[in-house]
């Protein structure tokens, strides 16, 4: 039994795949509201090359060499591993697949944005990034990658995160990432917001137009995002191509893939190259989305034009959205907690190549640490959804005898996760609706 299946380094992928050329129908357009022009607004905020691969059409843009070189560096591409401990466990004659994203310096998925936008802003002059951050992740590989190019990093941090994670906070610290806890007295939005409610516990969207509003005051300042867009989800597709190459070794077909969904970055990377052959024709492969049910975009949202941030910066998007106001509650699941989705995912999502579900906190924890248990690795809370819905999934086919394949993108491991572990050995965890 092949229990590690991994590719050499010259198999990194030489290029992104991108869905837009392939969608089963056109992606709705970024639109302004009333009376602004958001989307003018964009040129200010985002590096050219992000624009461009924004609204590119071709279905595989080139990796630059720099980029394929720094992704080898950091350890690409990743190991895919058969979760055999886990099977036995489970008693279930499904064979479970994890593709392991948490074996990145900085733990998680996100790595593989963070490169390439902090390489484009270098060549383009750029001397300063800002960015948002939920549960810390985006922010702590952004800072690396800004390090590692010579970049300054400004990083905005839902403060609840900030205040659950602060081993997050000193990982950004030392790849050189400045992090304020968002709202911040930095910026005007956040100075309005912490005069309103001094004990406001922050969001993704307040986060965003704290980063959006300074990139747009300062020259050679430009603003990152590590989910939710277009291009962040094209240069994720590293991941399912590698994919795609190892299930190949292994001789596996999958008939289920499951990710996590927050913003929609880990979900799109890894399933985007397989639903192609779905939307092809070929394959006849359940992909499954999995969100918590204290913030259910997908899955109770309303599919239709919102704002990316709480302050309106970003153009409207056509999305599964919960109100760009939308504060979730303060789950452990930080990186899982924006009110919004890609809009790619959520019309893959709409014409039904994609599954949504919910799951509750304290179930997610349930399957992660059995998960950890069976094959010792900790996993993120935001991975711990994942691990529910592939948990559940075998258990159907321990009740029907169908031997199903079974893949799942391990988003990123928990080891500075361990106060949401802690609250649930201490039993003080809500099950937050």
């Amino acid at each position: 039994m092949n229990y590690k299946i991994t590719l050499d380094s010259d198999e990194v992928p030489k290029q992104w795949y991108n869905i837009l050329a392939d969608l089963p129908t056109p992606l709705p357009e970024p639109k302004n509201s009333e009376g602004k022009n958001q989307i003018a607004d964009l040129q200010k905020a985002f590096t050219k090359a992000g624009l461009e691969q924004e609204f590119a059409t071709d279905r595989y843009i080139k990796i630059p060499q720099e980029v394929r070189e720094l992704y080898m560096q950091m350890g690409r591409p990743s190991p895919l591993y058969r979760a055999t401990r886990l099977e036995k466990f489970l008693n279930t004659p499904a064979k479970i697949y994890y593709k392991r994203e948490d074996t990145s310096p900085t733990g998680s998925h996100k790595l593989n944005s963070a490169i390439p936008q902090a390489y484009f802003a270098k060549k383009e002059g750029v001397e300063r990034l800002t960015t948002e951050t939920g549960a810390g992740q985006w922010g702590t590989a952004l800072s690396l990658a800004c390090n590692m190019l010579d970049i300054e990093c400004t990083v905005y941090m839902v403060k609840v995160s900030f205040n659950q994670k602060p081993d997050r906070k000193n990982i950004m610290n030392i790849y050189n990432g400045n992090v304020f806890a968002s709202p911040s007295e930095n910026t005007e939005i956040g100075r309005q917001i912490l005069k309103e409610n001094p004990d406001h516990p922050g969001s993704l969207g307040v986060a965003i137009s704290e980063a959006m509003e300074e990139a747009l005051l300062n020259e050679n300042v430009k603003y990152s995002l590590g989910s939710v867009l277009n291009h962040v989800m094209l240069h994720q597709t590293i991941i399912g191509q590698e994919l795609k190459a190892q299930l190949e070794k292994a001789e596996e077909e999958p008939d289920v893939m499951i990710a996590c969904a927050g913003g929609g970055s880990n979900l799109a990377g890894s399933l985007f190259p397989f639903i192609k052959d779905k939307i092809d024709g070929n394959s006849d492969t359940e992909f499954i989305a999995v969100e918590p049910s204290a913030c259910p975009t997908l899955t109770e949202g309303s599919y239709d034009y919102d704002f990316g941030d709480v302050n309106g910066f970003t153009p409207m998007l056509k999305m599964f959205t919960l109100g760009h106001d939308f504060v979730a509650p303060s789950v452990h699941a930080g990186g899982l907690r924006y009110h919004g989705m890609s809009p790619i995912v959520s019309l893959l999502t709409k014409e039904g190549y994609i599954s949504p579900r919910a799951v509750h906190q304290k179930d997610v924890f349930d399957a992660g640490i059995t998960f950890a248990r069976c094959e010792g690795i900790v996993p993120a809370p935001e991975t711990t959804h994942a691990i529910r819905a592939t948990i559940d999934e075998a258990l159907k086919c321990k009740q029907t005898g169908e031997e199903k394949t079974i893949v799942m993108n391990f988003s990123g491991h928990g080891m500075l996760d361990l106060k949401g572990y802690a609250s649930y050995f201490e039993g003080t965890m809500q099950n937050a609706k």
